[in-house]
């Protein structure tokens, strides 16, 4: 049986996966039913399972008949605080929750990737892991099944993540960065509180945390070399209590986000060292808190050229295409500091079922008709890394 005979038939099979976890998106951490209904789904085709790294994350296993290599494929599964607002017959049934991201289709395609690579074992050379990883939104899921022992093993690895600003059906590759790391920084500001009528009496914290928002973008005008990409978000400004007191103390939290791993290594001393000498000029303290979540996504050449081959063999080569990459972060970045691998895009969009509102959004959906082709890419991918020929 070849993969298009295979890729009709469980066709339903996607839509329904899919509309399940959209409607039970859970947080991330906290992914339970979605990690039940996962190994439910694997229990029903014979294939073996553990969990991984927390006690949402599951790993399982397709052992081909003939020995070679192993090839690692992922999909998160965590949904989004966000209140869905589709109208859809399957909308959310958790309020305050959404799979706003996606998140739901890479479950539902990693799981029929599940259903057609079971069904071709007989004829596989090595092995397919099959990562359904928690708490890609915070950071914290591949860390903790890398340390749980998914990567022992692996060559590769491979993921994907539906995407609202390429076509329905469209497959993008990136060669390098395709995710930028994405960190999260504090910044507590301490002044001296006074009387608002007195101000030579105090040390204005809110000026000081003004004047640390402002002088944070030098680092990317005046330090970061222009031909590399960064960027320092401030996020959140609080500061003082009351409508005629001089606040004491302010607070700043943010992101940065890089597509170089030296980039993002050099922001942590310089948003310390602005922010320190800034509000010391002033008469004040700065302290940062700086917090590493995801590195940056870096697409291997090698893998990134079998890839594209893989989707012309299913798509055709007008849908491959090479896209732009995005500041987002994913922590897919952490399995590739170990084995070569390729986080690519696969597009969603498609105005006339509504799919055009960009990830993260209320009204964020997708064109589900072309997930089963996604779930088929990954499975060639896989056959084609193992050096299986349906």
């Amino acid at each position: 049986m070849n993969i298009e005979a295979l890729v009709q038939q469980y066709g339903d099979y996607q839509i329904e996966m899919r509309r399940w976890f959209h409607r039970h998106p859970e947080p991330s951490e906290q992914e339970f039913e979605t990690a039940a209904k996962i190994r439910e789904e694997l229990d029903k085709m014979g294939i073996k399972w553990r969990k991984c790294g927390m006690e949402t994350g599951t790993m399982a296993v397709i052992e081909g008949a003939e020995p070679g290599r192993t090839i690692m494929l992922r999909g998160d599964i965590d949904g989004l605080s966000v209140t869905e607002d589709t109208g859809l017959p399957f909308a959310s049934e958790k309020p305050g929750m959404m799979h706003a991201c996606g998140h739901d289709c890479h479950i539902s395609m990693l799981l029929t990737a599940a259903k057609i690579l079971n069904d071709v074992k007989d004829r596989l050379k090595g092995r397919v892991v099959l990562a359904f990883q928690p708490a890609e939104e915070v950071g914290a899921g591949a860390p903790a099944m890398i340390r749980d022992g998914l990567l022992e093993g692996v060559d590769a690895c491979f993921g994907q993540h539906v995407w609202w600003s390429l076509p329905a059906g469209t497959l993008g590759v990136c060669t390098g960065a395709a995710f930028a790391s994405g960190d999260r920084f504090e910044i507590d500001v301490i002044g001296k509180s006074g009387h608002g009528a007195e101000p030579q009496s105090a040390r204005d914290a809110t000026v000081m945390g003004a004047a640390i928002v402002q002088n944070l973008q030098t680092i990317l005008s005046r330090e970061v070399n222009p031909i590399d990409t960064a960027v320092v978000t401030v996020g959140t400004f609080e500061s003082g209590s009351r409508w005629n007191v001089i606040s004491g103390r302010a607070k700043l939290t943010g992101t940065t986000r890089a597509y170089s791993r030296e980039v993002r290594n050099r922001l942590p001393e310089q948003i310390e060292r602005i922010a320190s000498m800034t509000a010391g000029a002033l008469g004040g303290e700065a302290k940062l808190t700086y917090t590493e979540l995801v590195p940056v996504t870096i697409n291997d050449a090698k893998m990134a050229e079998l890839v594209r081959a893989s989707g012309r063999k299913l798509l055709g080569d007008e849908h491959v295409v090479e896209p732009e990459p995005t500041m987002g972060g994913e922590d897919f970045g952490n399995y590739q500091e170990h084995v070569p691998g390729v986080m690519a895009f696969f597009g969603i969009q498609n105005a006339a079922c509504g799919a055009c509102w960009p990830q993260h959004h209320e009204k964020y959906t997708v064109d589900e008709s072309v997930l089963v082709k996604g779930a088929a890419v990954y499975a060639q991918v896989a056959l084609d890394f193992l050096g299986v020929d349906l």
